[in-house]
């Protein structure tokens, strides 16, 4: 497992809490972390986080995730 810093964007906050979490994936970090499903891919309105992880030998690594519109969730 790798270990991810979760940045919750959904408040107002100027600085945004972070969550150290273990998991397999940058979502399954977010989920655990904010406790709801997220996507890579969204409109800028919808960004809820910022997750970052790095490997052994690696540069940092970040990905946005955004919150799922209905449509995707019924796929």
């Amino acid at each position: 497992m790798v270990e991810y810093q979760v940045i919750d964007l959904r408040g107002d906050l100027i600085a945004p809490a972070t969550m150290t979490v273990e998991a397999s994936s940058p979502e399954k970090a977010a989920e655990a972390a904010l406790g709801i499903c997220l996507v890579r891919s969204g409109a800028r309105r919808d960004l809820k986080a910022r997750v970052y992880w790095q490997t052994n030998g690696q540069p940092k690594n970040m990905v946005r995730l955004y919150s799922q519109v209905a449509e995707q969730r019924q796929r």
